[in-house]
C-alpha cells in the first residue's frame, strides 16, 4: 500500500470543480485555492486544501514540499489523437501548403492511404516505438491521459496489430492511454468490395475480438463523403451499441451529417464540427453529445475553426483535443492548440481549461479525472508561475515544471536529461 503524503504547497489550485458540463463558463467561477496542497494515497486524492492546515492534521503523513511558486491543475486530457502510426506525411504539408488541393495530394500518393500503407509495412515492435514517443511528449506537456484511435490498418489483421500495440504501449508509459477502434477510416483501396460490405466484415470479425481481448470499448467512423455515408455507418454502430461499445463520431469536418448520426445512435462524443452550421450547432446544443473541437487539424489544414464560442453560448459540452496525426494535425501539442482556440473563438480561460480537463474526460466517458477532488485520480501537474493566467497567456509557450500521474511525481523538469 502507497503510504499517504501531502504535495505543496501550490501558490494557486485551479481544481476545475463546482463547474458545468454544458454552456459558458466565467473566469470569476473558477475555484482558486491558495497556498494550497493535495494528499494522495494509493493514486488518489484524499483531502485538497490550505497546506498549513493539512500539514497540521496531517501528523504521520509523508510531506513533499515544493520550492518557489508553482499554480496547479488536473492533468490534461488528449480526448482525440492518431499518436499509433507509421511513416511521415511532410511531403502531403508542403504539398498542401503550395496549394495542391487534397484529391491532387491523394492523387500523388498522399493522404490517409499513404499513412494506411507506411502502417501496415510498420512492425508492432516499430508503431509501440513511436507511440511510445508521442505518449511521452504528450506526458511532458502535461497531458496525464491520451486517446488513441487505430484506423491506419484498414483491415481485421492490421487494426489489430495496431490496438495491441496501443495496449502494450499503455503498460510501458506513465499516461493512460484510451484506446477506440477506428477501423471505419476509409474503404481501404485494396478491399474488393462495397462500403457496406467492409463495414459488415469489421463488425462481424474484428468487433468479437476486441470484446475479448480488452483492445477496446470505442468504435469510431469518419462520416464523410470521402469516407463513409450516414446511411452506410448506421448497421455499423446498431452493431457497435448492441455489443456494448461507446460511440464516438468524426463529424462535419468538411460537410454535416455526422453530427447528426453521433445524436441518433448516442454517441459520447462528436468530434471535428469545423463545417458545422448554425442548425448543427443547436441539434449538438440540446443533447448529451460532448462537442470537440480539433484545432490542430484546422491549424494544419489552414481551414476555419470549430464554432465553439456558438456551442458554448448555445449551451453545448465543448472538449478541446489535439487530433495529433501525420497528416492533418502533426503539431500534437494540446495546450498550445486550445490556447490558439482561445484566442481566435473568444474563450475564456475557464472555458478552454474545462475544454481540455473535465469536459475532455467526459468526451472519454471517464468520471474519476479532469478535477481536482477526492476520490478523484491523482492527476495533477504544475507550473513555475503564482498566477494561473500565465498559462494560457503564453500560447502554449509555457510548459509544466512537473507531472503527477496517480499521485507520483513522473516528470520533473529540473531533473530531466
Amino acid at each position: 500500500m502507497n503510504k499517504m503524503k501531502l504535495i505543496g504547497p501550490f501558490k494557486q489550485i485551479i481544481p476545475m470543480t463546482g463547474l458545468s458540463l454544458k454552456g459558458a463558463i466565467s473566469d470569476s467561477q473558477l475555484n482558486i485555492i491558495e497556498d494550497g496542497g493535495i494528499i494522495v494515497e494509493n493514486g488518489k486524492i484524499k483531502a485538497i486544501g490550505n497546506f498549513d492546515d493539512l500539514a497540521k492534521r496531517s501528523e504521520g503523513i509523508e510531506i513533499h514540499e515544493l520550492k518557489g511558486n508553482h499554480t496547479c491543475l488536473p492533468g490534461l486530457i488528449d480526448s482525440h489523437t492518431h499518436i499509433c502510426f507509421g511513416g511521415s506525411r511532410a511531403k502531403d504539408y508542403a504539398m498542401r501548403n503550395a496549394g495542391k488541393t487534397y484529391l491532387e495530394i491523394a492523387k500523388a500518393g498522399g493522404g490517409i492511404w499513404d499513412t494506411v500503407t507506411q502502417t501496415r509495412k510498420a512492425t508492432k515492435e516499430e508503431l509501440i516505438k513511436r507511440t511510445t514517443k508521442l505518449a511521452n511528449r504528450h506526458l511532458k506537456n502535461g497531458v496525464t491521459t491520451i486517446e488513441v484511435k487505430s484506423g491506419y490498418g484498414l483491415s481485421v489483421d492490421e487494426e489489430l496489430k495496431m490496438l495491441h500495440a496501443i495496449k502494450e504501449t499503455n503498460s510501458a508509459v506513465s499516461a493512460d492511454l484510451i484506446s477506440t477502434c477506428l477501423a471505419a477510416h476509409m474503404l481501404p483501396k485494396d478491399y474488393n468490395g462495397s462500403h457496406e460490405q467492409y463495414l459488415g466484415e469489421i463488425g462481424e470479425k474484428l468487433f468479437p475480438i476486441l470484446k475479448e481481448k480488452g483492445l477496446a470499448n470505442r468504435i469510431d467512423a469518419f462520416v464523410e463523403e470521402s469516407a463513409f455515408s450516414a446511411e452506410q455507418i448506421a448497421p455499423y454502430f446498431e452493431k457497435a451499441k448492441a455489443m456494448g461499445f461507446d460511440i464516438t463520431v468524426h463529424a462535419d469536418q468538411f460537410s454535416t451529417s455526422g453530427s447528426q448520426v453521433a445524436i441518433d445512435f448516442d454517441a459520447v462524443s462528436a468530434d471535428h464540427l469545423e463545417a458545422s452550421t448554425p442548425k448543427e450547432v443547436e441539434l449538438l446544443a440540446n443533447s448529451k453529445v460532448i462537442a470537440t473541437a480539433l484545432p490542430g487539424a484546422s491549424i494544419g489544414l489552414g481551414c476555419d475553426f470549430t464554432p465553439a464560442r456558438k456551442i458554448l453560448d448555445a449551451g453545448g459540452a465543448l472538449a478541446i483535443a489535439s487530433d495529433h496525426n501525420p497528416g492533418s494535425a502533426p503539431m500534437g501539442d494540446l495546450l498550445t492548440q486550445a490556447s490558439i482556440l482561445g484566442t481566435f473563438e473568444k474563450l475564456s480561460n475557464a472555458e478552454v481549461l474545462a475544454g481540455i480537463t473535465f469536459r475532455a474526460a467526459a468526451a472519454l466517458n471517464l468520471s474519476d479525472r479532469g478535477q481536482l477532488a477526492k476520490g478523484y485520480t491523482g492527476d495533477f501537474i504544475g507550473f513555475h508561475t503564482d498566477n494561473y493566467q500565465e498559462i494560457l497567456y503564453n500560447q502554449g509557450n509555457f510548459k509544466p515544471c512537473m507531472v503527477w500521474k496517480n499521485g507520483e511525481l513522473v516528470f520533473d523538469k529540473h531533473k530531466a536529461p
